[in-house]
């Protein structure tokens, strides 16, 4: 999500404001539109720019030759006048070229019979002692080549001078920029200013991102007028939503599972409290009771009715310690297995209940099952044999049934089956108490199947995750 934020806005954060934030910010998202925006208005200034120097290259070439054309039809009417008139009209020719001074955009240069300089042009008045930089006037001056009239004994050379063009050239270029400063000033703030109020969702959005990021989800996004920044919100808002709800799923099933935990705690305390009772009141009363009838026998051979009747008090308080003992095993399993290993406490089940259950055959097969498990896992083994047992002896029908402890590689399983009558439609996997094996094997991240092999019957079998009691902190 953080990493959505940064692509989104285009802005790093800022250090200390999220974790692993790097402390270098990246360009934003307003600086690349903004760059974009130069680099294109810079491109159309370099391509305008090249236009305008070929446009007023062409220009000066133009102006600079028409009045080089009005010099030349001038010169050459006062050379005709200068060679029809002679020495008189040298006289003249030098008198009207020092009158005229300098003509438009030309130097004119006046050399003798013997090649020396007679004659100079004046400098430009206009714009007197100011030149345009020598690489603009590179850039913009024309080549023209000089012109050459020859009046008698003179050699008269017309020099073409687009100084004072290219001059004015640089003036304008120099306002021009001026102006195009400010606009572009004025065009940066502008666009600045349309991009921050543009981009404003995008901060809304960001804001939003960082306080999910942050475990806050009550913030929701209006709607906004451009179309995919709103398809973002609107997205951003059924995330929102749906977190919203998974997180609070989360705490009620947090609550139901302290809930579950507490009652299970409570339950089995409870069982401890009534097995403790069970122990010591029942137990040692039907005790006593064993000894009063014991010592009445002793005292009764001579009495058949009453040393009858010791002897079935006798036997009957024997089944009751028995009946007894199979409820604290059932009460407190645990107990069973803290100091004997789980195949003796699944031994000795198995005998208690199979006195119970006489009809039954019951064929054991434990393997090596020395090392002691965990109360969890041995209480977990043996309430899923008290289940398994249990329903072979109310549903199955049958007159075997094999038990089968022992371990395979990491694993523990359990093995149940019988000869009866097995599945019949949506019979054993649908009842609580097949649930509550379920669960029991669930909890240990363990899998229990039921199988209908083809001799028939029903074949339960539990594998769990074991590890030595020892080695569990």
């Amino acid at each position: 999500m953080k990493s959505l934020i940064h692509w989104l806005t285009g802005i790093a954060p800022e250090r200390g404001s999220l974790p692993g934030a790097r402390s270098a910010a990246r360009i934003t998202l307003r600086s690349r539109v903004t760059l974009v925006l130069t680099a294109l208005l810079a491109l159309v200034l370099a391509v305008g720019s090249i236009a305008w120097v070929r446009e007023t290259r062409h220009a000066i070439h133009e102006e600079i030759q028409a009045a080089s054309r009005v010099a030349e039809q001038w010169l050459v009417v006062l050379i005709d006048e200068t060679v029809r008139d002679g020495d008189e009209g040298l006289t003249r020719l030098m008198s009207h070229l020092g009158a005229v001074g300098r003509v438009r955009a030309n130097q004119l240069e006046v050399y003798g019979a013997e090649g020396e300089l007679r004659y100079v042009s004046p400098a430009p008045t206009y714009k007197a002692g100011r030149f345009a930089p020598s690489w603009f006037a590179e850039l913009l001056t024309p080549e023209l080549a000089a012109r050459d009239y020859a009046a008698g004994e003179l050699h008269i050379r017309m020099v073409p001078d687009a100084s004072r063009a290219v001059l004015d050239a640089w003036d304008n270029v120099v306002a021009g920029l001026g102006w195009a400063c400010a606009l572009l000033v004025l065009g940066w703030v502008v666009s600045r200013a349309a991009l921050d109020r543009a981009l404003a969702p995008l901060a809304q959005i960001r804001d939003a991102l960082i306080r999910g990021a942050e475990g806050n989800f009550q913030t929701r996004l209006p709607a906004y007028p451009v179309a995919e920044v709103d398809l973002l919100a609107r997205s951003y808002n059924r995330l929102a939503d749906s977190l919203d709800s998974t997180r609070a799923q989360n705490a009620r099933l947090e609550q139901d599972q302290a809930f579950s935990r507490e009652l299970h705690a409570r339950l089995e305390e409870e069982r401890r409290v009534i097995a403790r009772e069970l122990h010591d009141e029942l137990g040692q009363s039907i005790t006593a009771v064993r000894a009063i009838a014991g010592a009445i026998m002793q005292r009764s051979e001579q009495l058949p009715p009453i040393h009858g009747s010791a002897q079935a008090i006798l036997a009957m308080t024997g089944q009751m310690q028995d009946g007894v003992r199979s409820i604290l095993q059932r009460l407190r399993p645990g107990s069973a297995v803290a100091d004997v290993a789980i195949g003796d406490a699944v031994r000795d089940y198995c005998s208690l209940w199979s006195n119970h259950h006489p009809g039954i055959q019951v064929v054991l097969d434990l393997g090596t099952l020395n090392a002691p498990l965990s109360e969890k896992l041995a209480l977990t083994v043996l309430r899923l044999l008290q289940e398994s047992l249990t329903n072979v002896a109310r549903h199955a029908g049958a007159t075997q049934v094999e038990v089968s402890l022992k371990r395979i590689g990491a694993m523990l399983e359990l093995r149940v089956r019988d000869n009866g009558r097995g599945f019949s439609g949506t019979a054993a996997p649908d009842r609580f108490g097949v649930l509550g094996m379920r669960e029991r094997v669930s909890e240990l991240h363990g899998e229990l199947y039921f199988e209908s092999p083809p001799s028939g019957g029903l074949s339960v079998c539990a594998r769990l995750p074991h590890r030595d009691s020892t080695r569990e902190t």
